[in-house]
């Protein structure tokens, strides 16, 4: 075996770099690929994706109509009163231990207790920022309580609490 026949395992791409401007012998030469003249031959040219070549964009003949909710919505996680079942007897269950047990995952601004299920344990107290009219009935007929989250802060809202003033 000598140096010549040595292969690798794994085939590798060598294709070469497009080599431009060495002149007309090297195949790209002169013009470069960019061929002749116009905007986009010349250095520096960036499109949009969106631009047409001068006729109006499709974006600009669309009518604009309606109204998007996507600043106002929010994201509500949902636990079902089975669920609630993993609990002992007379435990406050509350956001963070909700989490803590992986009932609710992920990004979210409220949680809704919904009323899927039965609800074997006794006395417990639900603390969530809505119910379902079904999941209030079963937590209160299993001697619970079932509490809501009034302070809803909205989406982009901030807390409306003001820092002290300054006194001059």
């Amino acid at each position: 075996m000598n140096i010549a026949q040595l292969k690798h395992k794994v085939k590798i791409d060598r294709k070469r770099k497009k080599v431009v401007g060495r002149g007309t012998g090297a195949g790209h030469g002169k013009t470069c690929t960019r061929g002749h003249k116009g905007q986009k031959a010349r250095s520096g040219v960036s499109f949009s994706p969106l631009f047409e070549g001068g006729q109006t964009p499709l974006v600009r003949k669309i009518p604009k109509r309606g109204f998007s909710n996507f600043d106002f919505q929010y994201e509500i996680a949902i636990v079902n009163i089975d669920q609630l079942n993993r609990f002992n007897d007379g435990e406050q269950v509350d956001p963070t231990r909700l989490i803590e047990r992986k009932l609710v995952r992920g990004r979210f601004d409220r949680i809704k207790i919904l009323g899927r299920g039965a609800l074997t344990k006794k006395k417990l107290t639900v603390t969530a920022h809505l119910f379902s009219k079904g999941a209030a009935k079963k937590i209160t007929d299993a001697q619970g309580q079932a509490v809501t989250i009034k302070q809803i802060l909205k989406k982009n809202q901030k807390n409306k609490a003001t820092p002290p003033r300054k006194e001059k």
